[in-house]
């Protein structure tokens, strides 16, 4: 992996393997699906979309993907995701393991929900 700061999404991506690529473009295309007017935006050195606000961060690491959605988001699905490692604001998506693309559009749709509602 390349250290140096990436300062665009697609620069961030291209930094991991091919196999770690496509897992990230699919995480963001399925993003884009779920909040087609979120802004993309590289924070914290991993990509981020927002919209009216923060929306969702998410990056790559040796062995998973670290999926940033809020600690809001997490409590609503801390169910769907007991089985796997996560905090406050994160969850971690094995690398060895399916990516579960469905769990993270429903996140981030509920995520625009929830910005969409404090926006009105």
């Amino acid at each position: 992996m390349d250290k140096t700061k990436p300062v665009t999404v697609e620069a961030y991506i291209t930094q991991f393997p091919p196999n770690v690529q496509d897992i990230l473009k699919h995480i963001r295309a399925v993003i884009k699906e779920a909040a087609p007017n979120a802004v993309e935006k590289i924070s914290y050195r991993m990509p981020g979309f927002s919209l009216n606000g923060n929306l969702v961060w998410f990056a790559a690491y040796p062995h998973h993907i670290g999926f940033y959605p809020e600690p809001s988001a997490i409590e609503a699905f801390k169910d769907e995701i007991s089985h796997y490692k996560w905090s406050k604001g994160a969850v971690q998506f094995p690398l060895d393991q399916p990516i579960p693309y469905d769990l993270i559009r429903r996140m981030v749709l509920f995520r625009v929900a929830q910005n969409q509602a404090k926006a009105s």
